[in-house]
């Protein structure tokens, strides 16, 4: 078990980052989604994804020796932000549509998994 976090062969990073990558994105998802089931708005997934850009922005410092405060980590913490961005807003529309649609059957129909209006 030791040997596979201190290979020196690049496949056993690039699967350990995509292990890490999707952990993140399912994260983010599961924070837009709490938010949505708790009725809060949506300025609270952008908190939320702030909060947790920087953890993740940590966790690649940790494990992968990327920047963290120096040069180029700005940029990083944009990245980072934005792609968890669109995973929490997903999360986010998505659950909130299916309880708008559950809640409020009467008034409103599915358009699509992410946005709902008004019955005819």
């Amino acid at each position: 078990m030791q040997g596979l976090f201190f290979e020196t062969d690049d496949t056993v990073h690039l699967v350990i980052r995509a292990i890490v990558m999707l952990i993140c994105f399912w994260t983010a998802w599961m924070a837009g989604k709490g938010a949505s089931e708790s009725w809060k708005n949506y300025s609270s997934v952008v908190i939320y994804t702030v909060l947790l850009s920087i953890a993740v922005r940590f966790i690649h410092h940790a494990l992968f020796n990327g920047p963290m405060f120096h040069s180029p980590a700005p940029l990083f913490y944009v990245i980072d932000f934005v792609v968890l961005l669109v995973f929490s807003t997903a999360g986010y529309r998505y659950t909130r549509t299916n309880q708008m649609v559950n809640a409020y059957y009467w008034l409103y129909e599915k358009a699509s998994p992410f946005t709902w209006k008004d019955k005819a």
